[in-house]
């Protein structure tokens, strides 16, 4: 979805796609950490027929660049998607949770010992969102900053959940005295 939506943008080469995912600060929501992934992505977009190749560029001291495009069938498929994740809540299965279901694995300390180790990255994490709404705000129209407010709230959410979690273990509303 994301390379569909920048080459429905304007045709691109791979690395711009991925230059201007980073830049938008995407990579937050579009894992796009190895190259790879991109040529991966869009070689089964090509073969698809959501995208074509427009050009092949050749400029001098730089390696040749293939220029896509987006077909009528990819801005179909674009909008679908779009309108499909918008609409239906995905049946996901992020590792936290899956966590939470196992808490008599380990002790109780242990458990909170993890669970404060969270808290910080939850709240580094906070902070740096904070502050990217801030910067994005001054120069960004809302529309470009939604993903992040969705992001800074369920951030906060599990912040509240995980310093309750942590209370309860600590207060010892929370406890087994057994290990599995």
């Amino acid at each position: 979805m994301a390379l569909l939506s920048l080459v429905a943008e304007e045709p691109m080469h791979a690395y711009r796609m991925q230059q201007m995912i980073k830049e938008r600060r995407k990579d937050d929501v579009v894992n796009v950490a190895q190259r790879n992934s991109v040529y991966q992505t869009i070689d089964r977009l090509l073969r698809d027929g959501l995208i074509a190749v427009r050009e092949t560029l050749r400029e001098e001291g730089r390696p040749e660049r293939t220029v896509y495009e987006l077909t009528a069938a990819g801005r179909e498929a674009l909008r679908r998607w779009l309108r499909t994740m918008l609409s239906a809540p995905a049946r996901e299965f992020p590792e936290f949770p899956a966590a939470l279901a196992f808490l008599p694995v380990l002790r109780p300390d242990e458990v909170r010992a993890a669970l404060e180790e969270r808290l910080a990255s939850l709240e580094e994490r906070s902070a740096a969102l904070d502050a990217d709404l801030a910067e994005g705000a001054a120069f960004l129209p809302r529309l470009f900053l939604v993903e992040s407010e969705y992001r800074q709230v369920v951030t906060a959410a599990e912040l509240d959940y995980v310093r309750g979690l942590v209370a309860d273990l600590r207060e010892g509303r929370l406890g087994w005295d057994y290990e599995l």
